[in-house]
């Protein structure tokens, strides 16, 4: 017989293949299992649009996997297996439709003359921010890449009391609850300058009027500044497999097809789990379930093993859904401006105002009537993602309804039972190609292959993108931090011994990072 593993793991995101692969490294025997036919949650890649074009058809950037400890744990193994990172010293930029563009490259000075350039005094505003992160980074990256409870967070809080005192603290809390509208308006003086940074907060499943997304827009500048928008050089895939080459050298194993139907426990305690061709196994240790709430507390748990944990389940919100595009090109766009071409992931907006109207549609259940495009030009990053003379564009619609009740506009006709349906998935990107095609001059000349990835088809594709949140659930300061999932939640632990909760419904949150894994393995 099969040596029992010490820990299962129920899911094969990134936070699962992370925490699998540096257990494994640690000795303990590891099983993950994944329901689909491939491992990787939200990282897939695919020839989406023909032979020779190789699509990440979900997530691609990996700025917080190269920063984070995750790379720092494993990222020699990682090398070894041929992980390599694409990248550009133009992580972002912003192209209006008036043709105004601004782009932020790695090179401080070099910003700040173009944020100058855009209004007077946003250079020196653009230091200051970025300035404050780097002076602040131990304090602000140590708590949200840290435990929530433990001792590290709470020596963090006593070592900045007493660097500038209790008030001063207190002042440093309060600030990250900026929102990003506050944020920019007070900060920088030019439409242009905050139109490039609006967008941002989208990325972290907030709105620029939610609260603490002010702070997550002024982090992820500084992140793009000091680190890019790296992708994984011939597909995000590669990481992957890399990931389980490390757990199955390391005696672990990864297993796909094997749907899990139910944790079992035994007198308070996960003892394993049933998957859903009956067959059963043990866990020596734990069990780690990588999903969201709800599948976690309605589906792989019983009735009373759940018990009032399903209520929450129930309450947790999951928040606004992803609309993609990707697109195979004949040839290189042209945007209008050179600057453009090298970008890694360039947004189309007017700005602040429009990016606020864009999410409040969508928050309505409504087709934005001209939605944020974040345009990603991986074959700027890593030539070998298309042929000699070609391109492929990502596009990703960070405010699309999960539940469609109508449109903004006024022009899509759509479904009675309010559900993305292949049709109107393909009416509402003629929208957005309309728009894209206003951008690049010679988008008709070049203009191949177009698929489209509405809100259900992210969902069917990974069960725990919960009406395509590809989130984990709205990432709001009450389900954040100490508060995520649940504000009881300690942690990764749960009510029950020995099952644990990671992926992005819980702390850190959202990400590429694989900051979950990497917590819950160090603690076991």
């Amino acid at each position: 017989m099969a040596p029992v593993p010490r820990y299962v793991f129920v899911g094969s995101g990134i936070n699962a293949l992370v925490g699998a692969a540096m257990l494994a490294k640690r000795k303990a025997r590891v099983l993950v299992l994944e329901r689909n036919d491939r491992i990787g949650g939200c990282i897939r890649t695919e020839a989406l649009t023909g032979p020779g074009y190789i699509h990440d058809v979900m997530a691609t950037t990996f700025v917080l996997f190269v920063t984070g400890p995750a790379m720092e744990e494993l990222g020699g193994d990682l090398a070894r297996h041929g992980v390599r990172f694409a990248n550009t010293a133009s992580p972002t930029g912003v192209l209006r439709p008036d043709g105004s563009h601004l782009v932020l490259t790695t090179d401080r000075e070099v910003n700040r003359a173009a944020f100058e350039g855009a209004g007077a005094g946003d250079g020196a505003a653009l230091r200051s921010e970025i300035g404050y992160v780097e002076q602040n980074a131990e304090m602000l990256f140590g708590l949200l890449g840290g435990q929530a409870y433990g001792g590290a967070t709470a020596k963090l809080f006593a070592k900045a009391a007493l660097k500038g005192g209790t008030r001063n603290l207190l002042d440093t809390l309060g600030a990250t609850l900026l929102p990003a509208r506050a944020w920019l308006e007070t900060r920088f003086s030019s439409d242009l300058s905050r139109a490039l940074f609006a967008p941002w907060c989208l990325h972290a499943g907030l709105g620029p009027e939610t609260s603490f997304s002010g702070e997550m827009s002024r982090v992820i500048g500084f992140a793009l500044e000091a680190a890019g928008a790296p992708i994984v050089e011939g597909g995000a895939e590669r990481l992957t497999q890399a990931l389980r080459a490390i757990i199955e050298e390391n005696g672990g194993t990864v297993r796909t097809g094997a749907d899990v139907a139910r944790i079992t426990t035994s007198r308070g305690k996960a003892t394993g789990v049933t998957l859903a061709n009956g067959e059963a196994i043990a866990a020596g240790k734990g069990v780690v379930a990588s999903v969201a709430p709800g599948q976690l507390y309605h589906t792989l748990l019983s009735d009373e093993d759940a018990g009032g944990k399903r209520q929450a389940a129930t309450a947790y919100r999951h928040g606004k859904a992803n609309f993609q595009i990707h697109y195979a090109l004949n040839g290189l766009p042209d945007w209008g401006a050179e600057a453009l071409s090298e970008v890694a992931l360039l947004h189309l907006t007017d700005g602040l105002d429009a990016v606020s109207k864009a999410v409040n549609e969508a928050e309505r259940g409504l087709l934005p009537e001209v939605p944020t495009i974040c345009v990603g030009q991986p074959h700027a990053l890593d030539p070998t993602r298309c042929p000699d003379g070609k391109a492929i564009l990502w596009l990703q619609m960070p405010e699309a309804p999960r539940v469609v009740k109508g449109d903004a506009a006024g022009r899509i006709e759509t479904p009675a039972d309010q559900t993305w349906t292949p049709t109107l998935a393909e009416a509402y990107a003629d929208r957005i190609e309309g728009i894209v095609r206003a951008h690049i001059r010679n988008f008709d000349a070049i203009k191949g292959t177009r698929v489209v990835i509405s809100p259900a088809d992210l969902e069917a594709m990974n069960i725990n993108l919960v009406g395509g949140d590809p989130y984990g659930g709205a990432a709001t300061i009450d389900q954040f931090f100490l508060w995520r999932p649940f504000t009881d939640t300690v942690n990764h632990k749960t009510h029950i011994k020995n099952l644990y909760h990671i992926g992005a419904s819980t702390h850190p949150g959202p990400g590429l990072g694989g900051g979950s894994g990497v917590l819950l393995a160090s603690s076991l």
